[in-house]
This record gives structure tokens, sequence and C-alpha cells, in this order.
């Protein structure tokens, strides 16, 4: 395995961790318009707090999907082939959500406006949904031939472990956003966000340990990287319980980073457990390893120069933007007045 082809599989992982963190408080906050909004006004309060950082968020997973199509061509082909439906289906409630946000706030009636903020709501609940279950779908053993056709079955796309995916990484972007927006309001809805955020905390430790007894049996994660995965294991517990902590304290920061934290470990747990496969196919004969999935050395190279030049300037421009536009905003600065759903 050359060095360009590992920094390039930490890039990919990288860029979708960057989308799962900073989307991640967007899907939380859109999913809290229902769960701790109690009105239209405080609705759209919270979708006023992601509103300058949403779409450009987005930037990361095509950048994601972009870097895994050029740098690992095979992997991606037969990713996005054999799981064709939940990628359809994650388009779909992508749209959905995009356009609700400027229907919602021009409909003209407030049914109108009430049918886009439930739009809204149920893409930010899909997305994060079936993302958790197409990685949880990656790293199990698939029945795929020699040249990377994924031939699945219901069980292959729904199964324990991927529906704990689906709902632990609702979960966690739910808890991303509960903090996102105690940190950008100001209120009571700011301590509301604090007060349900530590009260759902209780429920992540369940589903961690059942999470943990599905890795054990669908994935050969133990089997392969027993020491790596345990300790992953435990930190994400160690910032589980950060996070409900400080949600409880009023650490709204510290908050905010153990819910990235986790997030962040999620996504080191799937890539560290799969090295240095891409796929893990039935027959160990035809799994997708990052060595025979890679682009050539010409290509990496390239891909490489474009990126030491293109991720400065995003990473200036992400970090100017979320320090230019941090305020917190209150009701009273909400021009909007009509009150109910």
């Amino acid at each position: 395995m050359s060095l360009l082809q590992l920094l390039w599989y930490f890039l990919i992982g990288l860029l979708f961790a960057l989308f799962l963190i900073l989307d991640g408080a967007d899907f939380g906050a859109g999913m809290s318009t229902r769960f701790l909004a109690t009105n239209y006004d405080e609705a759209a309060l919270v979708l006023r707090t992601i509103g300058p950082h949403w779409s450009g968020n987005e930037v990361f997973l095509v950048a994601a999907g972009g870097s895994m199509f050029a740098a690992m061509p095979m992997w991606y082909a037969s990713l996005f082939s054999g799981f064709y439906l939940l990628l359809f289906f994650i388009l779909v409630a992508l749209i959905f959500r995009g356009v609700s946000f400027e229907f919602s706030e021009n409909a003209e009636t407030r049914k109108g406006r009430n049918r886009w903020m439930w739009a809204n709501f149920f893409g930010s609940v899909f997305i994060p949904f079936l993302f958790g279950m197409l990685f949880t779908d990656m790293i199990q053993r698939l029945p795929m031939d020699g040249q990377g056709n994924i031939y699945v079955s219901l069980l292959n796309v729904i199964n324990p472990l991927s529906v704990l995916g689906g709902i632990t990484l609702t979960a966690l972007c739910l808890y991303q956003g509960l903090h996102y927006i105690a940190l950008h309001t100001a209120g009571l809805i700011r301590y509301h966000a604090s007060a349900m955020a530590s009260n759902l905390y209780w429920l992540a430790y369940p589903v961690e340990i059942l999470v943990v007894i599905a890795l054990y049996f669908q994935t050969n994660f133990f089997e392969t990287h027993l020491i790596s995965t345990v300790v992953i294991l435990a930190l994400i517990v160690a910032t589980t319980i950060w996070g409900q902590i400080t949600s409880a304290t009023g650490h709204e920061v510290q908050a905010y980073l153990a819910s990235t934290s986790t997030i962040a470990l999620l996504v080191i747990l799937i890539f560290v457990g799969l090295f240095p496969n891409l796929l893990n196919a039935e027959n160990p004969a035809h799994t997708i390893s990052i060595v025979n999935a890679s682009s050539s050395p010409y290509t990496l190279v390239v891909m490489t120069i474009v990126a030491c030049i293109l991720l400065p300037i995003i990473a200036i421009y992400f970090t100017w933007s979320y320090i230019s536009q941090f305020h917190r905003i209150s009701l009273k600065d909400m021009e909007d007045t009509n009150s109910g759903y």
C-alpha cells in the first residue's frame, strides 16, 4: 500500500466526518423544530440558526463522494450500485429538506408553512438514519462477486446492525443539533435545548450496548482489530458521558465538543475497522481492499496537488464563515410573529 493510497483513505474518512459533524447539527436542528419548538416562531428561530451554513455544509458530502469516485473508483462503483436504493432515498430526502427552507419561509398560509416544516423534519430524520444504515451495511460481510458486484437482499440492507446504526447516527445528530441551538440562541429555548439533550442521553447507553453486540456478531472488527475497536468504543462511551454531564451543567461549548467527538469517533471506528479493506465479501477472495480499488499513482498525485491547493482555501472560508456568523439570536430578533402550526 502506498502513502498516497493511505492518504486518500484518510481524507475520504475526514470528509465524511466533517459532513456528519457540521450537517449533523443542521439535521438535529431540523428534528428540533418538532421536539423542542412549541410554535412556529420557535421553529423559525431554530432554522434561522443554521440558515447561513446548512447548504455549505453539504459540500463535504459532495467532496467525499467525488473523492471516492476519483481516488478509489471500484469502492465507489460497488457501494453505489449495490446500495442504490438507500442512496436514492437519501437523495430524495436531501431534495425535500433543501427546498423546505425556502418554501416554509415564503408560504402564504399557516397550513403551507406547517407542511414544509414537516418536510424539513422528516428530511432531517431520514437522512442521518439512512446514512447510518448505509455505513453499517458497508462494514458487514457482503454477497459480492470477483468483479465487485454486490447482490444485496433485504436482510443485507435491513438487519439489526443497520437499524441500530441508523438510530445511533440519528440520535447523535439530534444531540449535535440541540447543543448547536444552545450555543446560538438566547432565552428559554437555549436552556430547554440543553435540558432536553441531557435527558435524551439516557437513551444512548442501551443503544450503545446493543451496537457493540451487533458489531461482534455481524462484523469482523473484533477479530481483525480487537484492541483499536475496544479502545474506540470505550472512548465513545466516555464522550457520551461527557456530553450528558456538560449538558446538565450548562457547559454548552464542551457539550458541543463532546457530541462532535462522538460523531468523529464513530467514523474512525468504521474506517479503522475496515482497514485495509473497503468492502468485506462473504467470500474473502472477492474482498475489495484499498490497494486493488485505488486509481493509478498518477491520478492520486494530481488529486493530491489539487487537494493541497483547495483544502486550505476551504478551511479558511468555513472558519471565517462560522466565526463571522456566530451570535445568539432570540425571538425578539425574529420578524415573523405568526404563532402556532
